[in-house]
């Protein structure tokens, strides 16, 4: 087991990596004692997890209740939230009750949201199922469902006591949704670590072959990097938003779309070719590096246009964006390669960008 700490002061706690861990007793070691907990999953997981990890945390509560989402970021709403509050409340959880979040980045941000909002505040424990939760959303303490008119639009910042990687549980990946995961450990390159991009490139079929090996040194560098800047900058106050390379785009995808269209790694890769693109408009990077980062985020089966939404649409989604400030958008660029920053761009380039790159 490896061990990555999140540094948040009295908010601090470690991400757990390795093979197995949901049956390992250390991994649950040290969690709150309580008279329920329960485990937020979906009815893809469920019938694969959910039974192992109840048998994990049981001797830590004297009753588990399990409550089984429907699958799919369509179903990340008000109404399914409600689901989880529903089984609280109908299960007279307290505020000492733990939540524990088995799933994707959808079961994740879900469950964290309703920890922080049930009874003003319940700890909760990550145990990401998926490589771009592993890598990504369950790390960091943002939480949120989605809107018709925005992605992760209401939510709040809350931390998790614990984030628990078994990389087994990737085996039972479908290819779609690992390969949507890929697009979060490449992200990760461009923005903060040039030679971790190289490995990428040198063992991506390494890692598309599912080797242990290769698995547990992407889940553990995403991981760091991703722990270094959250414990920086918690909040988002300037430098995390470099984590959302590829996402202004690629949410406006997602939401143009229609939530569950194209998986939430399908828009980030084709994004962050977007970004690259913009970045090397405003002359922080040259075409070389455009044409490295889509062949990689094209080998790694992710896609590279985006879908023909129009220009004027895809502007009106992306000044929605949580980064837009006063309805001006703002974009994390890259430039030089292995740094970032966030910028606005004047709406004549965006549009050549998107001409570029979509269709």
């Amino acid at each position: 087991m490896q061990r990555v700490p999140i540094a948040l002061g009295e908010r601090s706690y470690e991400i757990l990596i390795g093979t197995g861990l949901l049956a390992d007793e250390s991994a649950w070691a040290g969690l709150p004692q309580s008279a329920a907990a329960l485990v937020v999953t979906n009815e893809t997981v469920e019938p694969l997890y959910g039974a192992q990890l109840v048998r994990a945390i049981a001797a830590h509560h004297k009753a588990v209740h399990t409550v089984a989402l429907p699958d799919g970021e369509a179903h990340k709403d008000w109404p399914t939230l409600n689901r989880i509050f529903d089984a609280l409340l109908a299960n007279a959880c307290d505020r000492k009750t733990v939540l524990y979040a088995l799933g994707g980045g959808v079961v994740g941000d879900m469950t964290g949201f309703a920890a922080a909002c049930y009874m003003r505040g319940v700890p909760f424990v990550q145990v990401p199922t998926t490589l771009l939760a592993q890598v990504d959303s369950s790390v960091g303490g943002k939480t949120a469902i989605n809107h018709p008119l925005g992605k992760n639009m209401i939510g709040a910042f809350y931390q998790p006591l614990r984030v628990v990687c078994d990389l087994a549980t990737l085996a039972t990946l479908p290819l779609r949704e690992f390969a949507a995961g890929l697009a979060e450990v490449i992200k990760y390159g461009p923005i903060a670590d040039m030679a971790f991009l190289e490995w990428i490139e040198a063992n991506l079929a390494a890692l598309v072959a599912r080797d242990p090996q290769a698995l547990a040194h992407a889940v553990r560098r995403s991981c760091e990097i991703k722990a270094e800047v959250v414990g920086q900058d918690e909040r988002e106050a300037g430098l995390r938003a470099i984590l959302n390379f590829g996402h202004t785009f690629g949410h406006a995808i997602e939401s143009g779309l229609g939530y569950g269209e194209w998986l939430h790694g399908e828009a980030v890769g084709c994004g962050m070719v977007m970004g690259a693109e913009l970045s090397k408009r405003l002359g922080l990077v040259d075409a070389a590096f455009v044409e490295r980062l889509t062949a990689l985020v094209a080998k790694a089966g992710l896609p590279t246009r985006g879908p023909a939404l129009g220009a004027d649409r895809y502007l009106d989604l992306m000044r929605v964006d949580k980064k837009a400030e006063g309805g001006e958008i703002r974009f994390v660029v890259v430039g030089p390669p292995g740094q970032a920053s966030m910028r606005p761009a004047p709406d004549a380039m965006v549009r050549d960008v998107l001409a570029a790159c979509c269709g």
